[in-house]
């Protein structure tokens, strides 16, 4: 069986303007994850994902790192249940 799990992510630096969701959004989509990211006030992004956490941890170093415009300075994560609550990984605007 599966070890499913959920991860939110909040991703400090220059994260906005630099594609940054587009880049979770893909990543997330490739490793099979559902959820959301979405821009938050002070240049910041939150990134909301579920699935196994082999994946959901290939996911956050894919966060650590960012599209090649993002100046990434840290990443806080907090780890919980999985609650099936998503159908799909979305951008949030």
């Amino acid at each position: 069986m599966a070890d499913l799990t959920s991860v939110q992510a909040t991703v400090y630096g220059r994260v906005q303007g630099v594609f940054f969701r587009a880049f979770v959004a893909e990543h997330a989509h490739e490793l099979g994850l559902t959820g959301y990211v979405r821009n938050l006030p002070l240049r910041a992004v939150e990134v909301v994902a579920e699935g196994e956490r082999k994946q959901l941890e290939k996911l956050v170093s894919y966060l650590k790192m960012g599209p090649p415009d993002a100046k990434v300075e840290k990443v806080v994560t907090n780890w919980s249940e999985y609650t099936g609550n998503y159908s799909g990984f979305r951008i949030r605007y």
